[in-house]
């Protein structure tokens, strides 16, 4: 009888700040983002490769702050995106085999909201997913509630928690046809 790996033993959870991005083709890991408000996070998996990532939007345009962009592109949806795909691919994942979900963009605050964050952040993001030819497979976006995200990468298994609840969306299953164009 063969004896267990020991890293398999533990799960190891990796929490993606705000402005951040983790990738990880260990699947022991979960990687985990928490009170995605006017932020949007982008969970993406690839099944075939066991490869999973994370990326925690918290502005929708770069050109606000060229030098932050540049320090820390996973803050802005344009240049975090792009890194975000660079990553996961680096890692081995395949366009042909991501599933993607997005989460977030919602008016936390109640009142007045002249910036509009939450919805900029979703366009953004959208938009780039769009334009080059990424399919969103589910997703949780608007409405004035945190999200947190919890992706298994032994699984695929995402968890969605809110304060109205809990879901799950399987990302290992049916992958959608996505891509990125140059």
């Amino acid at each position: 009888m063969a004896l267990p790996v020991p890293g398999s033993w533990f799960t190891q959870r990796v929490v993606v700040g705000v402005g951040d991005m983790a990738i990880s083709n260990a699947v022991q890991s979960v990687l985990s983002t928490y009170a995605l408000g006017s932020c949007v996070g982008v969970a993406a998996y690839d099944a075939t490769r066991k490869v999973g990532g994370i990326l925690h939007v918290m502005l929708p345009d770069s050109r606000i702050s060229p030098a932050k962009a540049s320090a820390q592109p996973a803050m802005f949806a344009d240049t975090g995106l792009r890194q975000f795909f660079r990553e996961l691919f680096g890692f081995g994942a395949r366009p042909a085999s991501l599933q993607l979900f997005v989460a977030g963009g919602a008016k936390v605050n109640t009142g007045i909201d002249p910036f509009r964050i939450g919805v900029r952040n979703t366009e953004a993001t959208l938009s780039f997913l769009g334009h080059h030819g990424f399919a969103v497979a589910a997703s949780d976006l608007g409405g004035s509630h945190n999200r947190t995200l919890h992706l298994e990468l032994a699984s695929g298994l995402l968890t969605i928690k809110t304060a109205l609840g809990e879901s799950q969306i399987d990302l290992a299953s049916e992958p959608q046809p996505v891509g990125l164009s140059a």
